[in-house]
């Protein structure tokens, strides 16, 4: 018997605790012939490469049909609200979704289990704490340590969650946790709506190569924008830490910028001496040489979070001059339009220890393309400003949401 830390008021009684096998049906799929799976067919089959973590998902890639006599697989014929678990894999324990009205009629697979309750409530809190913190860790403890996890049938049934008798508060415990899925679904599109609308502003405001204007430009501004070299407009930066002014290690984030190791890694990875370090101070930027997803060519960087902190030597660090815009240097960073000019002065196809093999004389070689006026420069940068702001705001909501959700699975009734 359980009671949760949050309830509804008008609801009372203890809940209980119960397997998920006294609570639903559970079935696993039909051992399909690789020769009797098709891409093309009568029925679409449900393996365990369909299921991600909360939707099933389709494509021609993906999705794989049946096209035999189905007389003697009745039983693995799938319904809406059904809900569906993928037992093996990288991802085990994570990858559960519920069947909708398109994936209704469609076969179950081996290695996929079916769970089934005539409470569409009920099926839905299983979905629920199948989400949970609680149930990642149940399936770490019992999976196979083999070379592809794996969790039985009777790992699913022996799960216990905790959950009221009472119809109705099932239905509000459902409807909550669905509303807060929906929210966070919404915002989670808004951010990756948004990080479109950037790199297509990315590439609509800023000329391209072989243009000298951008196609997309602020009202009140003409003219041919200017290629120079970053020395022009950028001096190198090697000023030790000599007399320890700073004892922040910093490294870059290509998402957050300059940051402290702590934040990005948990831990300090810097020498525990950093007198030989750079400091780094802010409104200066950085260069790292590593590659990392969506950034082949490394990332540029401006201190804004601290007003010092220390850099290994790795990076090539520099300052920018009063005559450039310094917050447009920051969003040209964020364009691919520097990459090539990396490209040409790099040693060709070589990389030391992933770090891009390029010297700070080289990069700071790279040419840059400029609006002539600083004015445009500054209209720019706060466009792109604002745009980082909305999509910075919508990632902090979505982590609170998450935090919420969390928080409510372990106090509610998981």
């Amino acid at each position: 018997m359980a009671k949760p830390e949050i309830r509804l008021k008008g609801f009372e009684g203890e809940w209980k605790n119960k397997k998920i096998g006294e609570l639903s049906d559970i079935l696993t799929g039909y051992p399909f012939e690789g020769s009797s799976i098709k891409k093309n067919g009568k029925y679409l089959l449900m393996r365990g490469i369909n299921i991600t973590e909360g939707y099933i998902r389709h494509s021609d890639d993906i999705d794989r049909y049946y096209d035999g006599d189905i007389n003697l697989l009745t039983k693995y014929i799938l319904d809406t609200n059904d809900l569906v678990i993928g037992m093996d894999g990288s991802k085990v324990g994570k990858n559960s979704a519920l069947v909708t009205d398109f994936e209704k009629g469609s076969l179950l697979v081996q290695r996929v289990a079916r769970l089934r309750n005539s409470s569409t409530n009920v099926i839905r809190l299983i979905q629920i704490a199948l989400r949970s913190s609680k149930f990642i860790q149940y399936v770490e403890e019992n999976k196979t340590s083999s070379a592809i996890p794996h969790i039985s049938p009777s790992d699913i049934y022996n799960f216990e969650i905790s959950i009221s008798d009472n119809a109705n508060e099932q239905k509000w415990v459902a409807d909550y946790f669905m509303s807060l899925d929906s929210m966070i679904q919404g915002v989670t599109k808004k951010i990756a709506s948004l990080k479109q609308m950037k790199q297509a502003c990315l590439v609509s405001m800023f000329p391209q190569a072989g243009e000298t204007a951008p196609r997309v430009r602020f009202k009140g501004f003409k003219g041919e924008w200017e290629i120079v070299k970053l020395s022009s407009i950028a001096t190198r930066v090697t000023r030790k830490n000599s007399h320890l002014e700073s004892t922040l290690p910093l490294t870059i984030s290509a998402a957050e910028g300059l940051i402290e190791q702590t934040a990005f890694f948990n831990n300090v990875v810097a020498s525990s001496n950093v007198s030989g370090y750079y400091l780094v101070k802010r409104g200066e930027f950085a260069y790292n040489k590593s590659y990392s997803n969506g950034y082949p060519f490394g990332a540029v960087k401006r201190l804004d979070r601290y007003d010092m902190g220390v850099l290994s030597t790795l990076y090539i660090v520099f300052s920018v001059s009063e005559t450039i815009c310094s917050d447009y240097i920051v969003h040209f960073f964020d364009t691919s339009l520097w990459h090539q000019e990396v490209a040409k002065r790099a040693a060709e196809g070589a990389r030391n220890h992933g770090l891009l093999n390029i010297g700070a004389e080289d990069f700071l070689d790279i040419d840059i393309i400029v609006p002539q006026s600083k004015e445009e420069q500054q209209k720019i940068a706060s466009f792109f400003h604002s745009l980082d702001s909305q999509i910075s705001l919508q990632e902090q909501r979505l982590e609170k949401l998450k935090q919420i959700k969390s928080a409510c699975l372990d106090k509610m009734f998981v």
